[in-house]
């Protein structure tokens, strides 16, 4: 079981702050100690603030937001992120070959409006995992039911937007 989010409006933080993990093994070093939670609830609080100094808080991460902080862990290593939406019909190209270059992408999903973020981290074929911070669980999720707008197993059923590595 990974960390889960603190509150009802830090999955976007929790998102970054795995992502930062998986791009960065010494940033990512508390989350291998026994006080794993605690530091997980203490970055989120400060990705939250770091990312959304003009948009409220209590509204969520926007886009931008996700890219500004997945790119404060790729920058070094000569990568940005960059946000772009989801699209019908989408091939997805673009996503699958990041995750499958080893780079994480944030994916906002909701039903009518964009309301939670979760973190696509490993394609296995036609699967994809995805660190979803609500539960703290990781749940696999068929490329084909991104591109339809048919997600079961992350709350909401539908892609809003992607937040990619440029590479």
């Amino acid at each position: 079981m990974w960390p889960r989010q603190r509150d009802g409006v830090t999955c976007g933080p929790s998102a970054a702050v795995m992502a930062g993990a998986l791009l960065d093994d010494d940033y990512g070093a508390p989350l291998r100690s026994g006080r794993s939670q605690q530091w997980f609830d203490s970055e989120q609080v400060r990705v939250h603030r770091a990312v959304n100094r003009v948009w409220p808080r209590a509204l969520g991460t926007t886009p931008a937001g996700m890219a500004r902080a997945l790119t404060e862990h790729s920058a070094r290593r000569g990568v940005r992120y960059r946000w772009r939406p989801a699209r019908p019909g989408d091939s997805l190209a673009d996503v699958l070959d990041a995750i499958a270059a080893g780079w994480p992408v944030a994916m906002l999903v909701g039903s009518v409006l964009p309301r939670h973020w979760v973190l696509l981290i490993e394609l296995d074929g036609v699967v994809l995992r995805c660190y979803e911070p609500s539960s703290g669980g990781v749940v696999r999720v068929p490329v084909d039911d991104i591109r339809a707008g048919q997600l079961s197993g992350l709350g909401f059923p539908r892609p809003f937007a992607f937040v990619l590595a440029q590479v």
